[in-house]
């Protein structure tokens, strides 16, 4: 028999976020999300592995400058996720099988119509956007060919961005782990055979890249027509209903511009390193790619603090919702204690898993694990933070809140500090500076938002609406 066939229904995995102790159901769900994040990473991760060992450091360079240009559209798809992801969860706590129902069809033919557009977008700007982020010429021929196969791809990743949203709102986060596993065992064989075997470059590690998504993709949208609960995937219901796609926009759309903005500021720091020596941005590269193994297990509690408020806020038990904020917090200090002391210490040794070579990759790549990881746990506080309000319904203010405290600060810091003290240190120094300060104005609105969110909420009010 077909081991995909014994598979148990997503059903069984659920999880009730709304009675008894909600730490260890926090946890419980926190644990596959983070191993899932991590598993998605490892796509990234060997690609780099591979193209730095055995097609050099313009390969490297080359893969790393697309990072913020896929981000920058990628946002996009996961803030409307993140909108179907709190949508589902408050019709799920509200037990409103309808609501449900039309939300997740709604939510899986947005995301295939939406990555269909945006991934002929990006190819289209594909060269036009490199030359905007000042990659060097000696590499944007390589830069150009793995960005137009990622856009080919996004479709498959908005699929499987949308179908894990859809499984989180219900508390199912093994389903994904389960996929991404055989997913990254995929990558890795694909990896080594189009670029060992094959002799292909970047070209070979992005393609390997989209079909082991296909397969993870695939493997969500069978789990969601499989299913026997409301949010059951039905190929002849898929369509988009107008009201729906409005009320999920109104949450991730500002979450998706937020992390546009990220983006942006991002370009800008990467046009500032793209200044410097190429084995700066080699390095930098290798530094940013172990970040985001830590940025994907410590986001998993921001993504737990949106469905277990969510889903509170639909069953109308808002007296959770401070136990549900300081127990995420909680494991977040929890864990990144561990994972970034851990980051530091070995920070070294790290980046010459990338490139073992070039002093300079080496000695960027390492001061960079310094700074970033010496001060993460801010970022992740703040992402709870958010999390929390978003699930609430209320996704604009810290939309606005992070788009001032870092993105506007991040522009501000290269135009005036970084143009006096010209170093690499300068600019690493600008993300933990903007993540305090952020944080800091976050959890005031916090206050302000439960207060007049909650406080307006009538006993037995059934309100799904986002604020």
């Amino acid at each position: 028999m077909n081991p995909l066939n014994r598979m148990p229904n997503s059903r069984n995995r659920e999880i009730n976020m709304c009675a008894g102790p909600l730490a260890p159901k926090i946890l419980m769900f926190s644990l596959p999300l983070m191993a899932a994040g991590v598993l998605q990473l490892m796509f990234q991760a060997v690609n780099m592995v591979v193209v730095g060992r055995f097609r050099g450091s313009d390969a490297l360079a080359a893969v790393g400058a697309t990072f913020t240009l896929t981000e920058l559209l990628l946002f996009v798809f996961m803030g409307l996720a993140t909108g179907a992801n709190v949508l589902v969860a408050r019709y799920y706590g509200a037990k409103d099988n309808e609501g449900i129902e039309i939300t997740v069809h709604t939510a899986v033919a947005a995301s295939l119509v939406g990555g269909v557009f945006i991934g002929i977008c990006g190819i289209l700007l594909t060269e036009p956007l490199l030359r905007l982020t000042g990659t060097p010429e000696s590499i944007i021929g390589l830069s150009a060919v793995y960005m137009k196969i990622y856009f080919a791809g996004l479709p498959i990743i908005a699929l499987y961005n949308f179908g894990s949203a859809i499984l989180r709102a219900v508390g199912d986060t093994k389903s994904p782990l389960y996929f991404l596993s055989l997913a990254g065992v995929l990558n890795v064989g694909l990896n080594l055979f189009f670029v060992l075997c094959l002799g292909m470059s970047v070209a070979g590690v992005a393609i390997a890249s989209v079909m082991a998504q296909g397969l993870a993709a695939a493997l969500v949208l069978r789990t969601l027509m499989k299913s026997r609960g409301a949010y059951a995937v039905r190929l002849r219901k898929l369509r988009i209903d107008w009201r729906k796609l409005w009320m999920i926009a109104k949450i991730g759309v500002p979450e998706g511009l937020q992390g546009m903005m990220f983006g942006i500021s991002n370009v800008l720091i990467q046009s500032s390193i793209n200044s410097f020596d190429i084995d700066v941005g080699a390095g930098n590269t290798a530094a940013i790619n172990i970040e985001g193994f830590l940025y994907a297990a410590l986001n998993a509690l921001p993504q737990a603090a949106i469905a277990f408020t969510g889903q509170n806020m639909g069953a109308q038990k808002y007296d959770n919702v401070r136990r549900i904020y300081f127990s995420c917090c909680g494991f977040v200090l929890l864990v990144s204690a561990v994972l970034c002391t851990l980051t530091v210490v070995f920070r070294t040794p790290l980046i010459s898993i990338y490139d073992a070579t070039e002093p300079v990759v080496l000695q960027t790549g390492a001061l960079r694990l310094l700074i970033i990881c010496s001060t993460y746990a801010v970022l992740s506080l703040n992402n709870t933070t958010c999390g929390v309000m978003r699930g609430m319904g209320a996704s604009l203010l810290p939309a606005i809140v992070c788009f001032m405290g870092i993105c506007v600060f991040r522009v501000v810091w290269v135009e005036t500090v970084f143009r006096i003290y010209r170093s690499y240190m300068t600019l690493m120094l600008s993300y933990p500076i903007s993540w305090g300060i952020t944080l800091a104005v976050n959890v005031l609105c916090l206050y302000i938002v439960k207060k007049r969110i909650i406080g307006r909420m009538e006993p037995g009010a059934a309100r799904l609406q986002a604020s």
